[in-house]
Formats: C-alpha cells, structure tokens, sequence
C-alpha cells in the first residue's frame, strides 16, 4: 500500500493536537474522578458549593478544550489526507488500474490513525506525570479534604483507545471519497490550484486577483491561519487572567498549550501556502514581478483571517472566564471580581502582530526567490 507508517511522522500537527486534548482532559476528569471519593466527607454548605464549582470546573474545561482540539484535530487529518492524496495521485492511478477498489485503497489509510494514538499516548503519560503538582495546586487552600491520585483505566480506553478506532475509521471513510476519482485524472500527477482566469487591468489588479486565487484554492489554511490566532489570543489573555484569579500551575499549563497549538498550526499553514503556491510565484518572476509583490500576493491575503482569529478568541476567553467566576464560582467566598483586562488584550495583540508578520515576511521572502527552473525540477 502507498501510506507507510513512516508517513504517521509527518502528522507532527495531529500529534500535538492529541497530547495537548488527551493531556488536559485526563488530568482534569482524573482529578474530577478521585474528587468523587471525597464527597462523603464534605461537611458544611460553603465546603460543599466549592466542591460542586471545582467538578463543574473540570467539565466545562474538558468539553469546551477537549471539544475543540477534537474539531482540530478532524480538520488537520482531513487535511492531511487530501494532501497525502494530492502528493500521491500517480501512484493510487497506477493501484486503481491494476484493478484495485476503491475501499481495498482506502482501507490502507486506517494508518493515519495511529498519530492520533501517538498523541494521545503522549498527552495521557504527561498528564500521569503531571498529576501530583496539579492535585496539590488544586488544594492550596486545604479547603478540602486531601486525597491522592490514582490510576483510573477507563481513561486510558476513553482518551487514548477509543479516539485512535475513531480517527482511523474517519481516515478511511475520508479518503474513501477523496479517491473516487477516474483513474485517467489520478494518473495525470499532482493536483495544482486553479486559478481563476482574469482580465488584465493593469499591475495591481493582477495582484489583487492573485490573492484572492490564492485564498480560494486552498480554504483549509484560512482555518489554520485563524485558529492560530485564535489560539495564541484565547490561551495567552486567559493566561493573564487565570493569574488573576489565583492558580498560577493552570494558567501556565493554559498558557504553553496555548502558544505550542498556535505556532503548530500557524506552522502547517505557511508551510503549505509555499508549496501550494510555488509555482504560480515562479511564474510571476520569470515575467518580471519582485520578491515583495509575490509575497505581498500570496501571504498577504491571510491577514483577515489572522485578525478575525484573534478577534473571536478574545471574546471566547472573556465570556468563558466571566461565566466560571459569575455562574460557577457565584457562590463561592473570596473569590475576586473579573473584568475584561484592556492590558493584556494590547500584550497580546502586539506580541501576536510581531510575532505573524516576522513568520510571514520570512516565509514571503523564501517563496519570492522560487525560480521557475526550482520548481520544475521539484515537481517531476
């Protein structure tokens, strides 16, 4: 079959999706599981409401961070595998006129699954390593009675065994549509984008028309390039917030999650709008445009998307956090006021603009100095 286990390295983004899903997911409905042993010994009203807010802490956090790095995931794989598909079309071509169906094909994708199982190994063994720092921060207080993690094997089927059948199937199902192609168009090669055919109206018009090409041949990378913004905006403002409300180990964990998923998509993306566009750029210097006109054309068209990214998860954060502390933690004493912190959304929005236009400029001036003799030779 044409997808080899050497091929799960490349799913590098499937992978540290899963660990960071399956690693705060375990350690929070772990915490949540041995919380439960307690419950009998909880004596009073005000020791009781903290109990329910702490459960319910966990929940939201593993439906609402679990919930998402699982969509996340289903994106990058499908991703992945159009690509995979995409890379490879001569060669399923060759399988298909050999007689080969199209399930027997697709069956050999189930392998995509296993980055899932990878990641979610990892996420799931970190968060076991991590557990005794995280019970003893979540009982600073000594509030509650104290108790000691202990090893919960449905956690193991429910995080790492179940997720890994699922995204295997899914691979499968997936590339099974991919793939009902003639066999004449998958022995043609590689699939380019099309550009839509437009009327010249002079240099800028050309560039304009290129950019918005560009956004429309490959609409995965907006996602991407959004939810990295996303990301960087949501984690690192609930960083300077979570600070605020006391548990510095949480804000943390919040905050390097937060910065590895952004950087990892945002990573995927570029480097797939340099490849995808390689050739087109080509062309555009061999009739005579700069290096700065090609990148602005082909990088430039994402900013919106990085923005509307960064908008979306600044809002996430700030009614996420105002809902734990008016609606969880209502009843809760001495639990502070929160209020939308103007600060750290401008440290952030500057760190994030700093950050994306340095990745942009330098991945723009890698793709403008693309040849056309470069990207022939790397394309037979």
């Amino acid at each position: 079959m044409v997808v080899g286990i050497k091929d799960i390295f490349k799913l590098i983004g499937i992978i540290i999706v899963a660990a960071c899903a399956v690693f705060v997911c375990t350690l929070f409905q772990n915490y949540n599981i041995d919380l439960q042993s307690i419950e009998g010994q909880i004596d009073g009203e005000q020791l009781k409401i903290l109990y329910d807010a702490v459960v319910m802490t966990g929940k939201v956090v593993i439906a609402v961070s679990g919930g998402c790095l699982l969509i996340t995931a289903a994106v990058m794989l499908g991703f992945y595998i159009k690509h995979y598909i995409d890379t490879h079309r001569k060669e399923l071509g060759i399988l298909k006129a050999l007689g080969y169906s199209n399930i027997k094909i697709a069956s050999g994708f189930w392998v995509f699954g296993l980055s899932v199982l990878m990641g979610a190994l990892l996420g799931f063994i970190g968060a076991y390593c991590f557990m005794p720092e995280f019970y003893s921060v979540q009982n600073d207080d000594k509030m509650l009675p104290k108790f000691e993690a202990e090893f919960h094997v449905e956690l193991l089927l429910l995080f790492v065994i179940l997720p890994t059948v699922v995204f295997a199937l899914l691979s499968v199902l997936y590339s099974l549509i991919k793939i009902k192609t003639p066999v004449m168009e998958l022995l043609k090669g590689k699939s380019v984008i099309k550009i839509k055919e437009v009327k010249f109206k002079g240099e800028a018009s050309f560039l304009k028309d290129m950019k918005n090409a560009v956004i429309r041949g490959r609409k995965s990378l907006v996602f991407f390039i959004g939810f990295a913004a996303f990301c960087y905006s949501d984690m690192v403002q609930m960083f300077f917030g979570m600070d605020t409300l006391g548990n510095e180990v949480t804000s943390v964990m919040i905050l390097m999650i937060g910065i590895t998923l952004a950087f990892t998509t945002l990573f995927i993306a570029v480097t797939s709008v340099v490849k995808a566009n390689g050739k087109n750029v080509a062309v555009m210097r061999a009739f005579g445009y700069s290096s700065g006109e090609c990148r602005r054309a082909v990088m430039d068209g994402y900013r919106p998307a990085a923005f509307v990214g960064f908008v979306i998860g600044t809002f996430y954060q700030y009614i996420l956090l105002k809902i734990m502390v008016t609606v969880v933690f209502k009843d809760v004493e001495n639990v502070p006021e929160y209020g939308f912190d103007l600060k750290a959304m401008i440290i952030t929005l500057i760190t994030f603009v700093i950050i994306y236009e340095i990745v942009m400029y330098l991945y723009g001036r890698k793709i403008g100095k693309l040849t056309l003799k470069e990207v022939m030779l790397d394309s037979e």
